[in-house]
């Protein structure tokens, strides 16, 4: 059994009114949200479509995710913008003006910034009405409790995704990890300029598709939403000479590669 409405009272006493909210909101959204998934996949934005072998993340499951605010709405806006109920448990830094930017429907986000002790049911109880949930913990869960959070998830479609830092290690019965690194901000100079947006590379890894598949992304990019970075340009390779050796056939294939050089630094 997970732990559900009739275990949410047992644990919240009648004074604890974040509790209270939870339970208000779940009766709220069963009213509007079928209670069964019909959807196999969840939808990613098109920058994170290399990323897993099916261009979605997997209803009914779980991964481990970075615990980056910017990540984490990332990975909820195609969702969001498709109508899909989101929620984030325990991650009182997420901004909701951030939310806006990255495209996800504010009426439809539920934010549990500081859950205690009580994230595990919170989830669980989200988990039966809300299709993508992030949930960031603030203790260490019990094996039983993981199995039975993963029933409810496979039971409803919901799927989950538990920022953790890398040393926490791996969620029990993850689906696979998505994982955030190598951030390089842009818009400094020496000593003066205002950050603009940061470049990093994301990379998820599944029990399926062991392969680490990598994608690098403005997170945020200039709109505050994910956008796919820019190839570096890079030197074309020296043409070789021909077996001729033709002095005027060498200097038409320099002259040539300085013009891509130029237009390619023009764009």
């Amino acid at each position: 059994m997970g732990i559900g409405l009739d275990a949410m009272t047992a644990l919240s006493p009648t004074s604890d009114t974040r509790a209270g909210e939870v339970l208000r909101l779940r009766r709220e959204i069963s009213r509007m949200q079928r209670r069964r998934s019909e959807h196999t996949l969840l939808p990613l934005d098109p920058a994170f479509a290399a990323l897993l072998p099916d261009e979605g993340l997997q209803t009914g499951t779980s991964y481990t995710v970075s615990p980056s605010p910017a990540l984490v709405l990332a990975l909820l806006s195609a969702s969001s913008g498709r109508g899909h109920w989101c929620a984030v448990i325990g991650m009182p830094t997420l901004g909701v003006e951030a939310a806006a930017a990255y495209g996800i429907d504010l009426s439809r986000l539920i934010l549990v910034p500081e859950p205690g002790d009580r994230w595990l049911a919170v989830a669980s109880a989200l988990a039966e009405v809300v299709p993508l949930i992030v949930v960031q913990p603030t203790t260490r869960a019990r094996d039983a409790d993981v199995s039975r959070l993963s029933a409810r998830l496979r039971d409803r479609g919901s799927t989950l995704l538990v920022a953790e830092e890398p040393g926490a290690g791996r969620w029990a019965q993850s689906e696979g990890t998505i994982r955030l690194h190598d951030p390089d901000w842009h818009g400094l100079g020496e000593g003066w300029g205002l950050l603009s947006d940061c470049t990093v590379t994301v990379t998820a890894r599944t029990r399926h598709s062991p392969r680490a598949s990598s994608v690098r992304v403005r997170l945020p990019g200039g709109h505050g939403a994910v956008e796919t970075a820019a190839a570096e340009l890079t030197a074309l390779p020296p043409l070789a000479p021909s077996a001729t050796g033709s002095a005027v056939a060498t200097d038409d294939a320099v002259a040539g590669s300085s013009d891509l050089l130029f237009w390619a630094e023009a764009g």
